[in-house]
């Protein structure tokens, strides 16, 4: 199943839908161009719905954690939500649930910038 994304906009904050796998080849290079259009496009607060994701691979979770790092460079702020146990399971094993903050209600993901 490749991936499909969705931007849609919440009291200001960008919020990607994403489902399908996060694998590399297009889904990958599908997450890099959704992230940089919203960034070239002036975005500051993004989500990025996870809900729909059943599978990342380590292609997959590094270009999130390349996503992460250029908004924080271009002075944007990105959080993630709706994280399955899969994914959850991942970013445990790799420490990375550090690095990105996560939360399962989208009303107070929204709250939270």
């Amino acid at each position: 199943m490749s991936l499909s994304t969705e931007v849609r906009q919440v009291n200001g904050v960008s919020i990607v839908d994403m489902a399908g796998r996060i694998v590399l080849g297009e889904e990958t290079g599908k997450v890099r161009s959704t992230i940089r259009g919203l960034l070239e496009g002036g975005a500051t607060k993004v989500i990025i719905n996870l809900g729909g994701v059943s599978y990342i691979d380590s292609s997959g979770l590094g270009e999130l954690v390349s996503a992460y790092s250029t908004a924080q460079r271009s002075g944007c702020v990105v959080k993630l939500l709706n994280v399955q146990a899969k994914v959850q399971d991942l970013l445990q094993i790799t420490k990375l649930y550090t690095v990105f903050e996560s939360h399962t209600d989208e009303a107070e993901a929204v709250a939270s910038f």
